[in-house]
């Protein structure tokens, strides 16, 4: 007989296996209540297996191909058994000491369980996220909720970013969508709105699939009594090709799948026209021309489609 489980936690994990092994020595995988899943997302080495032999407790799944963020972890949902579904990325810590890796205490930590507590308060409540602080310098705060986007330009804030946390923001709120390098789901939102969407593949998703659960009737809310440490997009670079051209695509996804008429077409002209030329025009200045081609590949994907 399978033992009930809490909590299931997923991550995914593309050819980030230091990555991945750090995050594991910060989780409590001794805690009956919680199974953790790993999902191999057709790493060119065979990351899964090294993975389950130093971490037998986990449930590893090797995928033949790279599904992408969302379709890893819809592979990762699909395995698990929890009530609430915590997904965070593979180069995130649960805890942390100054700059080290801090191993978990025995039992559900503190972090998890505050955040079961507030998706407990209100069954209303689809998806719940922790502070989000970088894992280097002084841990400064990236993320401590939202601030809606706008109309037009589709841009908003992540309050919080890039300042000292002084406990500022200790207090829990709603937030328009979910971050996705840490964000709990209770699995009822899962079965009523639908698993992530696979269209996007990189970046977007999570923006996405809190439209979805939004629409389903359900509110996502900040939780700062839970804090875990981001490293930071070490899978792609902040200035790579593949990141421009999946954001300059997946931002025109996004608006053809959430905006309505008129902003929709608005939103079109504006990312297209004014924000992807200024783009281009910048990075040939600046002779990043492979910048330049990925933002032009990722306008001409979207028009063709």
């Amino acid at each position: 007989m399978t033992e009930e489980k809490i909590i299931s936690i997923i991550t995914i994990n593309y050819n980030g296996l230091k990555d991945t092994c750090e995050l594991m020595e910060t989780l409590p995988l001794d805690d009956t209540s919680i199974e953790v899943i790993v999902v191999d997302n057709a790493s060119q080495q065979d990351e899964a297996s090294v993975i389950e032999q130093r971490y037998p407790q986990v449930k590893v799944i090797r995928s033949s191909e790279n599904l992408g963020f969302a379709g890893g972890n819809n592979l990762g949902i699909e395995a698990s058994c929890g009530k609430y579904l915590y997904f965070i990325n593979n180069d995130t810590l649960l805890s942390l000491q100054g700059n080290a890796i801090a191993k978990p205490k025995h039992g559900m930590q503190a972090e998890l369980r505050s955040l079961v507590e507030r998706l407990e308060s209100d069954p209303q409540i689809g998806m719940v996220c922790p502070k989000i602080r970088f894992t280097w310098g002084d841990n400064l705060i990236q993320f401590a909720g939202y601030t809606p986007l706008s109309r037009v330009t589709l841009r908003n804030n992540a309050i919080g970013f890039n300042e000292s946390d002084y406990g500022q923001y200790d207090t829990a709120h709603p937030t328009p969508y979910g971050h996705g390098a840490a964000m709990m789901v209770r699995r009822e939102a899962i079965d009523k709105a639908g698993m992530m969407p696979t269209c996007f593949f990189l970046y977007y998703e999570e923006l996405d699939w809190s439209m979805m659960i939004r629409r389903a009737g359900y509110t996502i809310w900040y939780e700062p009594t839970s804090t875990i440490y981001h490293k930071e997009s070490q899978t792609t670079g902040q200035a790579s090709p593949l990141r421009t051209y999946y954001i300059t695509r997946n931002r025109l996804f996004f608006v053809q799948r959430n905006s309505p008429l008129p902003w929709r077409f608005l939103s079109y002209l504006y990312l297209i026209f004014v924000a992807g030329l200024k783009a281009i025009l910048k990075d040939l200045l600046t002779k990043r021309s492979d910048l330049a081609r990925a933002t032009l590949r990722g306008l001409w994907h979207f028009i063709k489609n």
